[in-house]
């Protein structure tokens, strides 16, 4: 499943007509109202991609995906964009990795982003290193790493107004946003800066 969504899923023929993805797993609650479209909103923004949840992986699960990674980017620096988001991945420009992922159980993405030449070579490189198999490369790391390596950060969108939960986390839009979309989640029950959260870096890069 891992390798399938990290590299895969795009590639399948009903797909090939689409640009925009949204990912909804089973047993996942949405809390408020989505009165615009989230699709224009990515066309009209130039955005590949949206998530709601950021938080560490363990270690454990992934301990060569980094140096995998370094060595791809040693090849082929040409595919990073100087305004990318490596301070959200890499507190030391890049030596190592501080485990921050979007959690890709939800996700609004760009298909062709997936497409593209930068991020199917990476994943060809990481398929070849063997980490899907020997280790468990999840495709929320990967596509966390591939978005913050080969798209600029300001492409990368923070869904604030999207009320989600998928056990145990849960994100619910604060103030304004919360009354707008007449959200039912407890305001005060949100993962977003909690310590295990990753959004504080996120936000930090603008």
């Amino acid at each position: 499943m891992c390798r399938f969504n990290s590299g895969l899923f795009f590639k399948q023929e009903l797909l090939q007509k689409y640009k925009y993805y949204w990912r909804v797993e089973p047993g996942v609650k949405y809390f408020c109202n989505v009165d615009e479209d989230p699709f224009l909103f990515m066309q009209d923004n130039n955005k590949v991609y949206g998530f709601t949840l950021s938080l560490y992986e363990y270690h454990k699960t992934i301990p060569t995906l980094w140096e995998a990674t370094k060595r791809f980017i040693e090849k082929n620096p040409e595919y990073l964009p100087k305004d990318n988001a490596m301070a959200f991945i890499s507190d030391d420009q890049g030596r190592s990795y501080n485990l921050c992922h979007f959690w890709s159980n939800f996700e609004i993405g760009d298909l062709d982003f997936w497409r593209s030449e930068a991020y199917t070579k990476f994943f060809e490189h990481l398929d070849q290193e063997g980490g899907f198999y020997y280790e468990r490369w999840g495709d929320a790391p990967v596509h966390s790493i591939g978005v913050a390596l080969f798209a600029k950060k300001e492409q990368i969108h923070f869904f604030k107004e999207i009320g989600y939960r998928h056990e145990p986390f849960q994100h619910c839009p604060q103030g304004q946003l919360h009354t707008k979309g007449q959200c039912w989640c407890d305001e005060t029950d949100t993962f977003d800066y909690i310590p295990y959260s990753c959004t504080y870096r996120y936000d930090r890069l603008f």
